[in-house]
């Protein structure tokens, strides 16, 4: 997990480009979800946090979200993940 405001811009736009982050999150109400969700793009920066994968989020206790993930998030409200 790497926190937005730990890591540079350029450092960030590096680590999207070379696919070693695929995901965000918010690191207060721990949902993440693709880095295109509009619901992701609008949270603050100090709240933000990026995962290589969804496994490395859920095993930080992340959920997946209602808007970008909706089959995730479905299976997860259910009880299946």
């Amino acid at each position: 997990m790497i926190q937005h405001n730990k890591i540079s811009d350029s450092d960030l736009r590096n680590k999207i480009k070379n696919a070693e982050i695929c995901f965000g999150g918010n690191r207060k109400l721990k949902i993440y979800g693709t880095l295109k969700c509009s619901s992701g793009k609008r949270m603050k920066h100090e709240n933000r946090v990026f995962f290589l994968s969804e496994d490395e989020a859920q095993q930080n206790g992340f959920r997946p979200c209602g808007h970008c993930m909706k089959a995730e998030y479905k299976n997860w409200k259910d009880g299946l993940i």
